[in-house]
């Protein structure tokens, strides 16, 4: 089997736990459906917020859909000018066999400007 890397972002509306929580679920949810995930085929998860995010660790948002054993990391990203604001960013390592041509990656809200040829 290999190591699939899926790429998400989202951006919260304000620096609040409920808005970080809610937005990376939002996230996470989607990247899920859209290629069937099942938390057992999760490898890792890494997320990275922008720094004006701090009222919440994005991993808590995995941690409540019930991804108790699967390893999570948060980080902050670096400040470069112009970037997103109030931007997380998540690579999700799948086992999978599912070709790497085939992996949906999810971007949503002001985070699509990010990658506009896989956004919807």
């Amino acid at each position: 089997m290999t190591v699939r890397g899926i790429r998400g972002a989202t951006t919260a509306p304000v620096n609040e736990a409920p808005a970080i929580l809610l937005a990376t679920r939002t996230l996470l949810e989607e990247i899920v459906s859209a290629n069937a995930l099942r938390a057992e085929d999760i490898a890792a998860v890494f997320f990275t917020t922008t720094d004006d995010l701090n009222a919440a660790f994005p991993a808590k948002a995995a941690r409540d859909l019930g991804w108790q054993h699967v390893p999570l990391m948060d980080a902050q990203e670096i400040p470069v000018p112009g970037s997103v604001p109030r931007c997380i960013r998540v690579l999700l390592f799948w086992n999978s066999d599912t070709p790497q041509d085939k992996v949906v990656h999810v971007y949503q809200g002001n985070a699509r400007v990010l990658r506009p040829d896989l956004s919807k």
